[in-house]
């Protein structure tokens, strides 16, 4: 399902269900460890790329640089896992501030192609901030990095959350079943998860938008805060989105739409 709603000047929402392939390079053997085995820091495989991986996220890349297919090889014999933190163009590998947000890349699977590339299906895991890139022997980049999770809810903001949690699944309904009308697309929308602190999250990797927002998105520690994100996306476009695909719906049914 993939959309680009009406008013995107006042919204830049798309409805979309299939991961895109990003065309990017992976990868000497830094010793690779799970969060769950390690302190409040511990060393990780940096893969800096124009990608923001969301937990729970399942994204799919292309393998290609030699120094990620080592990572890629480290990992398959260690955790299985490997950082993800959004580099924008202009910024350097290295110099990317200690402080940004990244992402735990799970690798689901993997598929070797004949001439050494990769295809991987990797999974969004725990979230971490960048402490500092390290000095290692391995071919691609190593940091010190330290997991985060969200902070505890008030009681308030926990009735707060329950609401709007509720509010987002509906709009998120709306667009997507006009969305998969205007494609004329008969599959069930994407299941959303029960849990609030994960629901901005998933909605977010069916949806289009901006590095800046994603990554606002993974850094924040506040589950109510991500759903007004996700809400102040959303709700603006749901009326032009459900309009457009009843005048494609009418169009179908009699070739040439309604005439007054």
């Amino acid at each position: 399902m993939s959309l680009t709603a009406a008013g995107r000047a006042r919204a830049t929402a798309t409805v979309t269900v299939a991961s895109p392939i990003f065309p990017i390079s992976l990868t000497r053997r830094a010793v690779v460890r799970s969060p769950e085995r390690m302190p409040s820091t511990y060393r990780l495989p940096i893969f800096p790329i124009p990608l923001v991986l969301l937990p729970r996220a399942v994204q799919a890349l292309h393998i290609f640089e030699p120094r990620y297919r080592q990572l890629l090889t480290d990992c398959r014999t260690g955790a299985m896992e490997f950082g993800i933190v959004c580099r924008t163009p202009d910024v350097a590998e290295r110099e990317i501030p200690p402080g940004t947000a990244g992402c735990v890349a799970r690798i689901d699977s993997s598929q070797s192609l004949p001439d050494g590339r990769s295809n991987v299906l990797v999974t969004g895991a725990a979230r971490f901030t960048l402490v500092n890139f390290v000095d290692d022997p391995a071919p691609y980049h190593v940091a010190l990095v330290e997991p985060f999770d969200d902070e505890p809810l008030e009681p308030h903001g926990a009735t707060g959350t329950g609401a709007l949690s509720e509010r987002l699944r509906e709009l998120f309904a709306r667009v997507g079943r006009s969305a998969r009308a205007l494609q004329d697309d008969a599959a069930p929308l994407p299941v959303l998860p029960d849990v609030a602190a994960d629901l901005a999250f998933v909605i977010a990797t069916h949806i289009d938008l901006d590095l800046a927002d994603k990554q606002r998105l993974l850094a924040s520690r506040s589950p109510l805060d991500r759903l007004r994100q996700l809400d102040e996306a959303l709700a603006p476009i749901v009326e032009s989105i459900e309009e457009r695909a009843s005048i494609h719906v009418r169009a179908k049914s009699n070739g040439h739409g309604t005439h007054a």
